[in-house]
């Protein structure tokens, strides 16, 4: 199991704690696949983008309206938090929903 997100993000850090073995990708430091990403875009589309971080506040709105892979690609602390694969099955967000899902 792979939790993509950031080593400072407490909600990332409950996830690790939760999930014994799982491995934490710090978005910022290795980024993540293209193909996870692809996969993660088609599968949650706008719900990827972190609308409420403070780098979404810092963007013009010409840059918010750029493709949400790109702006991800430029400022991965854009992506919600955390993106778990689990052997293939993707996981937006720390909820009740996914944490069900995971067994936790």
């Amino acid at each position: 199991m792979i939790i993509y997100g950031l080593k400072n993000c407490d909600t990332c850090r409950k996830a690790v704690k939760a999930l014994p073995g799982a491995q934490l990708v710090d978005v910022r430091a290795e980024g993540v696949p293209d193909d996870v990403m692809q996969r993660a875009f088609a599968q949650f589309s706008a719900a990827l983008l972190n609308t409420r971080s403070t780098t979404w506040r810092g963007l013009d709105a010409g840059e918010r309206d750029a493709d949400p892979l790109v702006l991800i690609a430029q400022h991965p602390a854009l992506m919600k938090r955390p993106l778990i694969d689990d052997g293939g099955a993707l996981h937006l967000g720390w909820t009740k929903q996914v944490q069900d899902a995971l067994g936790v």
